[in-house]
């Protein structure tokens, strides 16, 4: 195993150092237990927002802490869900007396945690509303999950209900935000090598160098099936084909395109894969109004990709192009 590390048993929490040091102006990191804060304290009135997961996926999402996004995440271990008393302690940490959001990913230990922590901050009068996203079209249950998985739909959920919530919107008005972009984002993914748990020291999955992983998981779950690679265009089309079917997609629609990195993969091949992705959607008539390209939720060294993609009315746009400043995500400020 080649990592940059010291003791693996320290790895999360030396990363959160790392992360104050670099961004104190934007962020506050907590520990025993670990979550991250904005720097400045919640405005009062304002909905929060949090999300939290394993860690390894960086930048999300630590990352996407910040004016215009999440008021809190909560790191767990890597690929580990958070404990229920870090996202306690995350809530009342960032709750403004309007309402709280808990974002959670469609897996197992996620959900469970999170309703813990939910239900010892109703008893202290804290009103909590949980959006569950599962946007992996792959497959219908994973190791992980009871249902789909929950993917790239996050980040850009992070960001659109992040502004609902920045420009003063109700805990009503926000929620129905996040339960537009749960219902029309959808995601797909490709690993083109596994990765290495830095506690484990070997790779979670062998795969041979001319294959891939079609439809894997953020934390290496098998996906539909294991194939010979294919050229770019081909690869863009297996995933964004599967990802319009199952939205319906019609002609004259507008949507979000975002095309991730896995980690290890190139920007250079991601914007290959994204113009195979634009030029699919051109071809069946709809219209990519925005976009994000690049690695914000990546499953350690892996190689690969995914693609999501969300229907996008104004309104959508509107709180899309709204400022955001965060360590992992930064613009109109």
């Amino acid at each position: 195993m080649k990592k940059l590390i010291n003791d693996p048993s320290k790895v999360v929490v030396e990363s959160l150092k790392g992360m104050e040091a670099a961004h104190g102006d934007i962020i506050k990191v907590h520990y025993e237990p670990n979550f991250i804060t904005r720097k400045e304290p919640a405005r009062k009135g304002k909905v929060a927002v949090i999300s939290g997961g394993g860690s390894g996926h960086e930048p999300m999402h630590g990352g996407f802490v910040g004016l215009g996004m999440l008021d809190a995440a909560c790191p767990g271990e890597v690929f580990t869900s958070p404990t229920p008393d870090q996202m306690e302690a995350a809530t009342k940490a960032v709750d403004a007396g309007a309402g709280v959001i808990h974002l959670v990913k469609n897996y197992t230990g996620d959900i469970m945690n999170f309703q813990m922590a939910a239900d010892i901050c109703a008893a202290d009068n804290i009103k909590v509303e949980p959006i569950v996203i599962a946007d992996d079209v792959a497959v219908e249950d994973s190791l992980y999950t009871a249902g789909r998985r929950g993917v790239g739909s996050t980040v850009l959920t992070e960001k659109i209900i992040g502004a609902s919530a920045e420009r003063g919107d109700s805990l009503e008005t926000v929620t129905r935000y996040a339960n537009y972009c749960k219902n029309n984002g959808r995601s797909m993914g490709i690993a083109l090598t596994s990765c290495t748990l830095p506690a484990v020291g070997k790779p979670i999955f062998e795969i041979g160098d001319d294959e891939i992983e079609f439809g894997v998981g953020i934390h290496g779950e098998p996906g539909r099936e294991r194939i010979k690679i294919k050229v770019a265009d081909e690869l863009a089309a297996m995933l964004f084909e599967p990802i319009a079917q199952d939205l319906a997609l019609k002609q004259g629609e507008e949507i979000i395109l975002f095309v991730n990195g896995m980690g290890g993969t190139p920007l250079i091949e991601l914007y290959v894969i994204y113009n195979a992705a634009y030029e699919l959607a051109k071809k069946k008539g709809v219209k990519v109004v925005r976009n994000l390209v690049g690695s914000y939720i990546t499953s350690l060294e892996m190689q690969g990709f995914s693609i999501t993609v969300m229907k996008a009315d104004a309104g959508i746009v509107k709180l899309w192009d709204a400022p955001v400043w965060t360590p992992g995500l930064r613009w109109g400020i």
